[in-house]
């Protein structure tokens, strides 16, 4: 048994069966893949795969198993690499980090940037996606970190960090009726179409529970997972948008109003996650203070140490989050 031949089965059942994308990002070959699997299935004597032809179909109950195995087994062989790159070189080597557009967008560019201002030597790597696409990435080990509002909580796998507070605006163009209302009620709100994000994105638990905490059903016109996307359909005129605060822009959006409904919704905490288990280099837990300087690397290591979310939540409930 090869570590490449776990590698490649990981990467065929992660590449939706297609042996041949997998070559494609592997730079090798589909017939030396298709070979180094049968050899592996060979050793073992059991099928990973089950096949039509020459097409791989499913995994199979055995094979389910094995890939398990063989992530945890790659991990190890990763984390590995890291120590002895730690040690022969604290200053290099990459990042990768799966987020969400409104983060994507709004929050990460100049932490971005400085980071790699002082680390020049580290490739970063950014995913976009859903909040559950991004915290499947994280606990199958594919990013090192998730950054996202939804769904990470979903993954007993993972170490979650609170780095900021934030909570929602409602955006209208000038002259719009909620422009002249003194004091906004969810009433109120729920009177106009509403354009918004598309459920499991930035939040919307939080908008939903409380129109329905209040027996409002909320016209919800438009959905979308992108803030500009949203803005851009409040401008046609579809609706009022509802809206991530810290994704209004002032100079961009100055032909929008935006209206402060702090006291309408609970606000949310984005949070950071990886894998537990996870071996950090210097130059990630600098990442990790650079997004939210309250989690310093004592803070971090600390909660690696913690087994359980409730005990990894008795350590941060003395720290108060910066707001957006």
């Amino acid at each position: 048994m090869k570590l490449q031949q776990l590698r490649y089965i990981w990467e065929v059942a992660h590449h939706d069966l297609n042996v041949s994308a997998t070559a494609q990002s592997l730079f090798t070959s589909q017939p030396g893949i298709s070979k180094q699997i049968r050899l592996l299935e060979d050793e073992l004597g059991v099928e990973i795969f089950a096949r039509s032809g020459k097409h791989l179909t499913h995994i199979t109950p055995a094979g389910e198993v094995i890939l398990e195995l063989a992530g945890e087994m790659l991990r190890k062989s990763d984390a590995i690499k890291r120590v002895a790159q730690e040690f022969s070189d604290e200053t290099s080597g990459t990042l990768s980090i799966a987020t969400t557009h409104t983060q994507a967008r709004y929050v990460l560019p100049p932490i971005i940037k400085d980071f790699m201002t002082g680390y020049p030597n580290v490739s970063l790597q950014m995913q976009q996606g859903t909040p559950p696409q991004i915290a499947e990435m994280a606990a199958e080990g594919s990013v090192d970190f998730a950054i996202a509002t939804e769904a990470l909580q979903q993954f007993s796998s993972l170490v979650l960090l609170p780095c900021y507070r934030w909570n929602r605006c409602i955006v209208v163009p000038k002259g719009h009726p909620l422009t002249q209302v003194e004091h906004l009620t969810l009433e109120a709100v729920a009177e106009h179409p509403i354009v918004t994000y598309t459920f499991g994105f930035t939040g919307r638990s939080k908008l939903d529970d409380a129109f329905k905490s209040r027996g409002l059903v909320p016209r919800v016109v438009f959905t979308a997972v992108d803030s500009d996307v949203i803005k851009t359909y409040v401008r046609l005129g579809l609706g009022i948008g509802i809206i991530a605060g810290l994704a209004h822009d002032e100079a961009l959006d100055n032909d929008l109003v935006k209206l402060n409904v702090d006291h309408l919704f609970a606000s949310s905490v984005t949070s950071l996650a990886f894998r537990k288990g996870s071996f950090l280099r210097g130059y990630m837990y600098d990442f990790i203070l650079a997004l939210a300087p309250h989690l310093t690397r004592d803070i971090v290591v600390e909660a690696l140490s913690r087994s359980t979310p409730v005990e990894r939540e008795a350590l941060y409930s003395h720290i108060e989050l910066p707001t957006y």
